[in-house]
């Protein structure tokens, strides 16, 4: 048995790992290494999908979200796959991802034609293909939130928590664009209930402000 266990390259009890092996095992934690697969599988779905994604697309501006943010999610790929697999400093440093939409938001409710599912791929849409990119860097934004929490490894715990805000502001950036083409409409309170709401709240004294 002690043979087998031998050729098949597993330790034995109370055997020495060789320094090399106690390393890369010491940085990263077992938690850690489950949260991680996850979050660059997930990274991998979504590029994948948008490559799908580009060949219905109709409108250019779309396009060239889908464009830059494969672009930016491709080099966040390599940061994490770099750190995660060294459990050092990337080459390529943690990135900020610049959108190309003004901050401009349309407040109200049109009516429209109910929806439902497609019954086939020709109904594919901006709409809906716009929709599809949104949930899934919503989706990431969070699983990335999350897996930082569990993260020991310092370096790792620090790319990944730093690709936060740029899920966030690729996820904005999608809302915005649908937002314009009354794709995704924001109902609002109206002028009473929402002062109401907004004014639910005061401040406390404090010493010792942080300068």
């Amino acid at each position: 048995m002690n043979n087998q266990g031998q050729s098949n390259g597993m330790p034995q009890p109370g055997a020495q790992m060789p320094p090399n092996m106690m390393n890369t095992q010491q940085d990263h934690g077992g938690h850690e290494l489950f949260d991680a697969h996850e979050v660059i599988a997930g990274i991998i779905s979504m590029l994948d999908q948008y490559q799908m994604y580009d060949q219905h697309i109709q409108d250019p501006e779309l396009k060239d979200i889908v464009k830059r943010q494969t672009d930016f999610v491709t080099t966040m790929y390599n940061t994490i796959v770099g750190s995660f697999s060294t459990g050092h400093d990337p080459i390529v440093p943690t990135q900020q991802y610049k959108m190309t939409q003004n901050h401009t938001t349309t407040y109200g409710i049109k009516a429209g034609a109910p929806k439902k599912p497609n019954q086939s791929v020709q109904e594919l849409s901006d709409k809906g293909l716009s929709a599809y990119m949104l949930g899934q860097t919503k989706s990431l934004a969070t699983l990335l939130a999350m897996t930082a929490l569990e993260m020991t490894n310092p370096v790792l715990r620090r790319v990944v928590a730093d690709s936060v805000p740029n899920f966030i502001e690729m996820s904005y950036e999608i809302f915005l664009y649908q937002n314009k083409h009354g794709y995704y409409q924001v109902p609002q309170l109206n002028g009473q209930d929402m002062t109401l709401m907004l004014q639910s709240y005061t401040t406390v004294p404090q010493q010792n402000l942080p300068q």
